[in-house]
């Protein structure tokens, strides 16, 4: 089973963001996911500046993948969407039909990211038809859910499950964080930069909620299928997803990576893995059932 680091969901300052794609040159994962997903407000990094990331990364014997957006609003949004369709060294990650649409006019093969919503089998024999050759599966689909769409999977179209991260739970196009500070999205004075792992709110009592992250909404905790691997494998599983985060990430790849060679592995932390077991996301399920 192979790691991907999947997509930076955060707004990192630029010399933060180069130098942990650097520190991921020599982390063991397979696959590295770049690109900005969630605002095209976003320009500490240009496309440019992802793919010079891309070949340092590929001369360091991972594959890359260069991921879309995930709200196309603007036609800048669809020049760069354009851009990453027609790179002509890396694969994409379609992460809304209009990328979909392009890549499979032009009959390049796919990855059919997370926000394309694939909950059954013929969904993605849909996409698979159109030229996808890897799937997402949604971060809230169940074991149940999966085990009925590998049933019927396409052949040749590899499966890679979100397993450790902040779960992205919705995109809209009105920005939380600058509604939070009384901006309008199009004057946010980039406050989503300040908040390295989101910003985080809690409820009337107290509790920790979910994460705010610009116009992307995320869990409080972090998912993490650590402890339950066995599982994940047995429902014939390619790939396991592990989301970039400000502090730890390479302890996280490693802890995954042991786990995967059989090795025994802890991580710290307030974890969930509810969606996985088909209970609300936020519990923490410590068996399987």
């Amino acid at each position: 089973m192979k790691l991907s680091l999947g997509p930076l969901q955060y707004y990192w300052p630029r010399q933060q963001t180069l130098d942990f794609y650097a520190s991921v040159a020599a982390m063991p994962v397979d696959i590295v996911y770049l690109g900005e997903t969630v605002c095209s407000r976003r320009h500490e990094l240009r496309l440019d500046d992802y793919l010079d990331i891309a070949a340092s990364l590929a001369a360091a014997d991972k594959e890359v993948v260069l991921s879309t957006q995930t709200l196309i609003e603007s036609e800048s949004d669809l020049k760069a969407l354009r851009r990453i369709v027609d790179n002509g060294n890396f694969v994409a990650e379609a992460n809304e039909m209009g990328a979909v649409r392009l890549l499979a006019e032009k009959k390049i093969p796919f990855v059919a990211g997370p926000t394309l919503n694939i909950f059954n089998s013929q969904t993605l024999a849909l996409l698979a038809g159109m030229g996808a050759t890897r799937w997402v599966l949604p971060p809230e689909a169940s074991r149940e859910l999966l085990a009925g769409i590998m049933a019927a999977r396409p052949a040749g179209a590899t499966t890679e499950v979100f397993a450790h991260g902040r779960v992205p739970l919705a995109y809209s196009a009105r920005c939380f964080t600058a509604r939070r500070y009384n901006l309008q999205k199009d004057n946010c004075e980039f406050k989503c930069i300040d908040f390295p792992d989101g910003m985080t709110v809690k409820t009337r009592e107290g509790d920790e909620f979910l994460t705010i992250n610009g116009i992307q909404t995320q869990s409080a905790k972090s998912y993490n299928l650590l402890n339950d691997l066995s599982d994940v494998r047995s429902h014939g599983v390619d790939i396991l997803r592990l989301s970039p985060q400000a502090e730890g990430t390479g302890s996280i790849v490693a802890a995954f990576r042991r786990a995967l060679a059989g090795e025994a592995a802890v991580l710290e932390g307030d974890f969930c893995n509810g969606f996985w077991h088909g209970r609300p996301g936020l519990e923490l399920i410590r068996k399987a059932a």
